[in-house]
């Protein structure tokens, strides 16, 4: 992806708009690779506060390009870094939106219900970042209380099992 952008910048195919153009190209590369930050951050905008770096970078890029001696890789981690930083700031937004009141509960819910057979708090911990260890056995405590799972054992170690393929 990162390639093909590079070579449609080189080939400069249109007298105006070959950088819009490509930022598009990128975009569509970026989806088909199954990476779809791009729908939620601008890489445009992104791009454009590292407009310095951008241009240095495809100078190194595309210096010999003509001649089949270019080296692609200061374009290409600079687009790797830039969805990098897509992702990290995708991340922040999401980690920014609070859930509605009792979704943290039917996240836990929802988790156990796909668990196979017998499952450990910290199982349920990783199936449920952002829900606290005491949400989760708040609602470990809820199901026990009537009947839909039982705890095997005690302390951290311990396993739980649904008892009932549909939990209420």
């Amino acid at each position: 992806m990162g390639a093909l952008n590079l070579d449609f910048l080189c080939i400069h195919p249109f007298r105006d708009g070959n950088g819009r153009a490509s930022r598009l190209l990128l975009l569509l590369s970026c989806y088909h690779a199954g990476l779809e930050v791009g729908r939620y951050i601008s890489l445009e905008r992104l791009i454009e506060q590292n407009k310095e770096r951008y241009y240095e970078v495809l100078k190194l890029s595309s210096d010999g390009w003509h001649q089949g001696k270019h080296d692609p890789w200061h374009y290409i981690n600079f687009l790797l870094y830039t969805l990098k930083e897509a992702y990290q700031e995708f991340e922040r937004r999401a980690g920014d939106m609070k859930m509605p009141r009792g979704e943290k509960q039917g996240l836990v819910r929802q988790a156990i219900e796909q668990a196979p057979g017998t499952f450990t708090v910290t199982d349920l911990q990783r199936e449920c970042p952002g829900v606290s260890l005491d949400m989760i056995r708040h609602v470990l405590k809820q199901l026990q209380s009537d009947g839909s799972v039982k705890c095997l054992g005690r302390g951290r170690s311990a396993k739980w099992q649904k008892t009932s393929s549909e939990m209420r």
